[in-house]
């Protein structure tokens, strides 16, 4: 919890406008959350409200990443104040099009049943091609600059933008096919709340580990730096093992998913 609030306290006082945004998303997640409660809709065999409520948190929770880990680079204030407005602006714009298109009923991705379904998924697909590129200027950074932290958590840093720049391709493979699933249509059984596939492939697992990479792995190396008084060479060594075994963690599920064999078969 200690570092949750020093994540939050960082955040807020280095960028308001992203820490801002933020809050938006979580009290989006609370109005998801109530609509799960009171509307009974469902689309493709979920309440209607689990897809946006996902994305509100998940989305709060990268926006969150990165506005902390901004303030390790040696950036100028300028530059920081301009990738954070851009990459909260632009993914707040692509979670209110997951929220209005959850409050009529409508798939938000994939639905070009309509011509203003059709723009509105276009517009998502640019906003996320912003923030890749952003994740390739922070892969670069990353590996060009000295940050203000230990070696084997920026190492962690570095693997963790690699991970994630993997989990937004996975993304684009599931645009490319317009569908999440492989082998059978989309919807159908699933496991609870992720409602991942239990019957067909399902790229959305490899997406949502390489999405989340940026922050296990990082939290590992720090937690590893805590812990583990020893070299720096072996807490490198570490998390690069770690960071190895959590990479291929994803290229199984991608593979799996490739095959049309669900993580968990009911």
């Amino acid at each position: 919890m200690k570092y949750l609030n020093k994540i939050s306290n960082t955040v807020k006082n280095e960028s308001p406008i992203l820490y801002g945004i933020v809050m938006i998303h979580l009290i989006m997640a609370i109005g998801c959350l109530v609509g799960l409660l009171i509307d009974e809709r469902t689309l493709m065999g979920v309440n209607v409200w689990v897809k946006p409520l996902k994305f509100c948190i998940s989305g709060g929770i990268y926006i969150l990443t990165l506005g902390f880990l901004i303030t390790l680079y040696p950036f100028s204030k300028t530059k920081k104040n301009i990738i954070n407005n851009i990459v909260s602006c632009t993914l707040l714009i692509e979670v209110v099009i997951i929220v209005y298109q959850a409050s009529r009923g409508v798939q938000s991705h994939y639905n070009q049943s309509t011509l203003f379904d059709g723009l509105l998924f276009a517009a998502m697909g640019i906003l996320i091609g912003v923030n890749v590129l952003i994740m390739v200027l922070f892969i670069f950074e990353t590996i060009r600059l000295q940050l203000k932290t230990a070696k084997s958590i920026q190492l962690a840093i570095l693997i963790g933008w690699l991970v994630v720049f993997f989990g937004s391709w996975v993304g684009g493979q599931m645009i490319g096919q317009m569908s999440h699933n492989v082998g059978v249509a989309d919807g159908g059984t699933g496991l609870p709340l992720v409602n991942w596939s239990t019957v067909g492939g399902d790229l959305r697992i490899a997406h949502f580990f390489g999405l989340h990479g940026i922050q296990i792995i990082p939290l590992f190396a720090l937690w590893l730096s805590n812990k583990w008084n020893t070299t720096s060479r072996n807490q490198i060594f570490v998390v690069i093992v770690f960071g190895l075994l959590y990479a291929s963690w994803i290229g199984f599920t991608f593979y799996q998913a490739k095959q049309g064999m669900p993580l968990i078969k009911l």
